[in-house]
Order: C-alpha cells, then sequence, then structure tokens
C-alpha cells in the first residue's frame, strides 16, 4: 500500500470513526434519558394500546447502542492493523483483501470465501 493510500485509508477509518462515536454517545443520552422518564411513573405501559412499552423503548435503544460500541470496536480493530502493517489482508489466508471489498467495508478481516 503506498504511504498516500495509507493516508487516504487512515482519514476514511478516522471518520468512521467519529460518526460511530457521535452516534454511541447520542444513543446512550436517549436510552439514559428513557431510564430517567421511566425512573418515577409507575404507569403500567405494557397493557398500554397506544404504542410501544418503556421496556421495549430501552431494549431497542440498548441494542442499537450495542451495535454502535461493536462498530466502534471493529473500526478501532482496523485502525490497530492498518498501524501493524496488516490492514487490507485476510486474517484467515493471509492473502490481500480485493480493493472493491476494502471500498465497500473498510474494517473487512476477511475475504467473503473465508468469512
Amino acid at each position: 500500500m503506498s504511504p498516500e493510500h495509507e493516508r487516504e485509508v487512515r482519514a476514511e477509518l478516522r471518520a468512521e470513526r467519529d460518526r460511530a462515536v457521535v452516534r454511541l454517545r447520542s444513543l446512550e443520552a436517549d436510552l439514559a434519558g428513557i431510564v430517567a422518564a421511566s425512573a418515577d411513573d409507575n404507569a403500567d405501559d405494557e397493557h398500554d394500546p397506544e404504542g410501544a412499552t418503556i421496556a421495549f423503548e430501552r431494549s431497542q435503544a440498548g441494542a442499537l447502542a450495542a451495535s454502535a460500541r461493536a462498530r466502534l470496536t471493529e473500526v478501532d480493530a482496523a485502525l490497530d492493523r492498518l498501524a501493524a502493517g496488516r490492514y487490507g489482508r485476510c486474517e484467515a489466508c493471509g492473502e490481500p483483501l480485493p480493493a472493491e471489498r476494502l471500498a465497500v467495508r473498510p474494517t473487512a478481516r476477511t475475504h467473503v470465501g473465508c468469512a
């Protein structure tokens, strides 16, 4: 990988990392808001025909936050591979990953066939 291409990849991964951090912070704030809003409420929302339950909203926000954390972990791992000179190589077979795969999924660790 040329130094220029490495800089481009690093910039793309850092931008993706920044987006993941912003999303995670927003989801964690949403989750905290849901928990705080329901802390003093003794309503039986489980049987409320008007909409989703607080438990559902909390579960959904928690799952989205977990997904954002996983994305952040993927991006950090890709940045670590880049720093170690292993970025763009399949972790299963060691062969270079196709540029098209990395363009679509810059955090890819393996070939499609090795996954």
